[in-house]
């Protein structure tokens, strides 16, 4: 049976409301998706920023502040610092970017005092429930990490795993992505992706299953893998997690699929404290909320270890 956002959703109400802290919550669109979620019984929402323009856009939304915690802090910077803070002392089990550049909110996250380190590598994971696609499909790293070394590869996909875990999928295919699906000494990213899959065979990265390199058709179509006679390979067109060689495949793969299929997804910045919620401006509505969602589910699989 498919899984999709219906289920992650499902499951937050299954793992109880969590708080979601608001970094510049004076944004129209984050607080439509703060409101939505709180409907959704998703989260709750602690609201850091300018009080007097928070309260202006939630009558202009129709939006209900009873019980909602808003901490007036008009200056940009500082609010994303305290309300990081909030995610930093375990007040809040969540950490969203609102009205606020991403270069300011990451220096919130990497703040060495209240920030959300934790010594390891950061990186993002966007899911999609794409319509004829049997599964959640998990994509990494299309937005943060520009170009992975084969340790940042390691760190990405051990990032990655807790997110599977949180969605439903307990043991992961990861398909390191390239051009072609056999290993070239003269393309690098072949050479990575055979490495990585030495290391699941032999124990030294554990939690899942690597094939690679894979060609994106060999990693998301059985058919295409039936054809090009893939039957010993360990993913045939079943792959969870698409792990790509760099930020520019990542983005493009990602925005071909936003823009051009009608999709539900929600995207999350992981190796961090608690997940942030890192979406863009030109992310929808939805996208917000099932990212929230996505969140929460995390939040509670990071709580149980």
């Amino acid at each position: 049976m498919k899984q999709g956002f219906d289920d992650i959703v499902a499951k937050v109400k299954e793992c109880g409301r969590k708080t979601v802290a608001v970094s510049v919550a004076q944004d129209e669109a984050v607080l439509e998706a703060v409101k939505e979620a709180k409907r959704l019984g998703i989260a709750d929402a602690i609201l850091v920023g300018d009080e007097e323009k928070i309260r202006e856009i939630a009558a202009g939304i129709e939006m209900d502040l009873e019980g909602y915690q808003i901490i007036h802090e008009p200056d940009m910077v500082q609010a994303s610092l305290k309300a990081v803070k909030l995610a930093h002392d375990g007040i809040a089990d969540m950490y969203m970017k609102g009205l606020i550049d991403s270069k300011n909110f990451l220096r919130s996250v990497l703040d060495k005092e209240v920030g959300l380190r934790t010594g390891g590598v950061l990186s993002h994971v966007c899911v999609f429930e794409i319509p004829g696609i049997d599964r959640l499909l998990f994509l990494t790293d299309v937005a943060f990490m520009t170009y992975p070394t084969l340790e940042d590869k390691v760190n990405i996909i051990k990032n990655t795993i807790p997110v599977c875990r949180a969605c439903g999928v307990d043991m992961p295919k990861v398909a390191p992505l390239a051009a072609v699906e056999v290993v070239n000494p003269k393309m690098p990213v072949t050479v990575e992706a055979a490495e990585l899959t030495r290391m699941n065979q032999e124990g030294e990265l554990t939690g899942c299953i690597v094939d690679g390199p894979l060609s994106l058709d060999l990693a998301i179509d059985p058919e295409a893998a039936k054809h090009k006679g893939a039957t010993d390979r360990r993913i045939q067109g079943d792959a969870d997690v698409l792990l790509f060689p760099d930020i520019h495949a990542g983005n493009l793969v990602y925005k071909a699929i936003v823009h051009m299929v009608k999709v539900k997804n929600g995207c999350i910045l992981t190796g961090t404290k608690v997940p942030v919620i890192l979406t863009s401006r030109s992310d929808t509505f939805e996208t917000k909320v099932y990212s929230l969602a996505l969140a929460a589910v995390v939040a509670e699989e990071m709580k149980r270890g």
